[in-house]
């Protein structure tokens, strides 16, 4: 089950549809209860894996203490940035970390990321929020963010699919 607070524009969104959005000091508040309750549902003999998407602290530490997998909320933020953030996170709870990649070459997912999205502005960045187009590179570079930061999970955008079948069948068995 995947959790989080929002995503940017989330709350003028609501309104829009005639829906008050909570307020961002209880919205940590609100997942912890949906996960407990949860719990409770999946009883004993079952776990539901909860993957949560987080940037600042509050979350983390939330994320630290119910979920199974984390993402974090990226944007161009750098290698080394994500690196150290995930080192840090990693420093106190051992969940699967996920990838979000909204950028394939020049291609931007328009569910994932603002359509005013830079593809250009993210590769100069080094931000991992972008992957090369050609295959095999890609392929490369989703191992080395494996081995070089302990991503397991990277999330594509479905208007993907058919272009990253070669990274996929790339990476096959790895």
């Amino acid at each position: 089950m995947g959790i989080g607070t929002g995503r940017p524009g989330i709350d003028d969104e609501l309104r829009t549809k005639g829906v008050s959005p909570t307020p961002p000091t209880e919205r940590l508040r609100e997942i912890r209860t949906t996960v407990e309750t949860l719990r409770e549902l999946d009883g004993p003999d079952h776990h539901t894996p909860v993957a949560m998407a987080v940037y600042g602290p509050k979350a983390q530490a939330l994320a630290a203490e119910v979920a199974d997998i984390v993402t974090f909320t990226l944007g161009d933020q750098p290698r080394e940035e994500v690196a150290r953030m995930a080192s840090d996170f990693r420093a106190t709870a051992d969940p699967e970390l996920a990838l979000h990649i909204p950028v394939i070459g020049d291609a931007v997912a328009p569910h994932m990321a603002h359509p005013a999205t830079d593809p250009a502005a993210l590769r100069a960045a080094e931000a991992l929020t972008v992957l090369p187009d050609d295959p095999v590179a890609a392929s490369e570079e989703i191992q080395r963010r494996r081995d070089e930061i302990g991503f397991s999970y990277f999330v594509i955008g479905a208007d993907f699919a058919e272009r990253f079948a070669p990274v996929v069948a790339e990476l096959g068995g790895r």
